[in-house]
């Protein structure tokens, strides 16, 4: 069983900066891609960003340049650090276990996902 717990959300001011965490339980961890995703109210899901187990990323076009995704397979984490933070970056955000090699954009390419931490930037 995999569980993945999300830390670091809160509330922010616009420009501001955050560090999302996600810990990973399981010994096949660095075997995994691991993504962040972020769903806001009444919008669905969508891709933020993804790493893969040797440390090669890929991020979303509204993210790119400010947001920053990193992994540490010794300690099972894997880290979204967000700056230059918008009103539209308001969101619960995910991290979650790639499965499916698949198109890394889709939430059905994963299998596990944390609970989710709140990021409210204010404007």
């Amino acid at each position: 069983q995999v569980q993945l717990v999300e830390s670091g959300g809160g509330l922010v001011q616009a420009g501001g900066s955050l560090r999302l965490s996600c810990a990973a339980s399981g010994r096949t961890f660095s075997r995994y891609d691991m993504g962040w995703f972020r769903q806001a109210p009444g919008k669905e899901r969508e891709f933020v960003a993804v790493i893969n187990w040797s440390g090669g990323t890929n991020s979303a076009e509204s993210v790119k340049g400010r947001f920053v995704i990193s992994r540490d397979n010794y300690k099972n984490m894997v880290y979204l650090q967000m700056n230059s933070l918008k009103p539209e970056d308001t969101a619960v955000y995910y991290c979650a276990r790639r499965y499916d090699s698949s198109r890394y954009v889709s939430p059905s390419a994963y299998d596990y996902w944390g609970q989710g931490t709140q990021v409210t930037v204010s404007s």
